[in-house]
């Protein structure tokens, strides 16, 4: 099980207790507990990543405003009655129907934690968006082991990549080291 912030919401005191308790009984790290949509966007602006557990609806929005303001770095995980399911639920969004198993709740959110790991697995995998900046730095690096190295245009990328991932440092930092050593 993932060590991961969780905020639950609910507009009823004690169902919000109660769902905390289930989950902290389970092993989960419940860090905050909310009756309000506003107070929930608060809790996670404070944690910065985690899951929201929640109900259909609270005093001040309804969960799929909660959904639409919270940070991306957030899932969702909402409780509701079969019947607002039925009506269709936000894009993005897993849900338990009522009455709560608690093995369905236990699953529901594993597949919303493995689903970010997931997520956030895939965006450190893409390539980094560079300014241009950068990106002429990077290619003046290269320019620079060609000229001095006699290497390839390709040959430079790769060894400015390899030295970059040998150094455990970016490959701007790397073209950084790379003049400061060579001028």
């Amino acid at each position: 099980m993932a060590n991961i912030n969780i905020i639950v919401v609910f507009p009823k005191p004690e169902d919000a207790r109660n769902i905390r308790s289930l989950l902290i009984r389970s092993g989960y790290d419940v860090r905050a507990v909310c009756t309000s949509g506003a107070q929930a966007l608060t809790a996670a602006d404070r944690l910065g990543t985690g899951v929201i557990v929640c109900g259909y609806k609270f005093a001040d929005m309804v969960y799929s405003e909660l959904y639409e303001d919270m940070p991306r770095s957030f899932g969702m995980l909402l409780i509701a009655s079969a019947r607002a399911v039925s009506e269709g639920v936000q894009e993005g969004v897993l849900c338990v129907t009522m009455p709560l198993r608690v093995n369905d709740l236990l699953d529901s959110l594993e597949t919303v934690i493995s689903q970010m790991e997931m997520r956030r697995r895939r965006k450190r995998m893409m390539a980094p968006q560079r300014s241009e900046e950068e990106k002429k730095l990077i290619a003046d690096a290269k320019s620079l082991l060609m000229e001095r190295n006699n290497m390839t245009e390709e040959e430079a990328h790769r060894y400015l990549q390899k030295t970059s991932m040998d150094s455990g440092t970016n490959m701007v930092e790397t073209a950084q080291m790379l003049f400061a050593l060579m001028r």
